[in-house]
């Protein structure tokens, strides 16, 4: 049995995982009305080029892309809040969170 998993999953298993994670992410962006399942989606979509800044990384034996990894996991940080405060403003102006919403406010 410990023969199951000698071997570590090679670079495509990353990059499956990384590419299916983006197209659900995709879906998700272009499937929903709702402002926090489209903030979501956006999350998976960078979690899935994380995914692959870190598996070329590592197969490459460069940090670099590590770094890069966690820069980039700082900015959706500061993605999130942002996008969770204008739908916080949205949902008391408007008391909806639909996507659609903010279209009506032009006037």
């Amino acid at each position: 049995m410990s023969h199951l998993f000698a071997d570590p999953p090679g670079l495509s298993v990353y990059l499956l995982l990384a590419a299916i994670l983006f197209s659900i992410g995709v879906y998700g962006v272009f499937t929903r009305k709702n402002t926090i399942a489209i903030l979501i989606s956006l999350e998976l979509m960078a979690n899935a080029v994380n995914i692959n800044l870190v598996a070329f990384s590592r197969f490459s034996q460069d940090l670099l892309g590590q770094g890069f990894a966690l820069f980039s996991i700082a900015l959706t940080v500061a993605e999130v809040v942002i996008g969770l405060a204008i739908v916080i403003l949205i949902y008391r102006t408007h008391s909806d969170i639909d996507a659609d919403t903010p279209s009506a406010m032009r006037g």
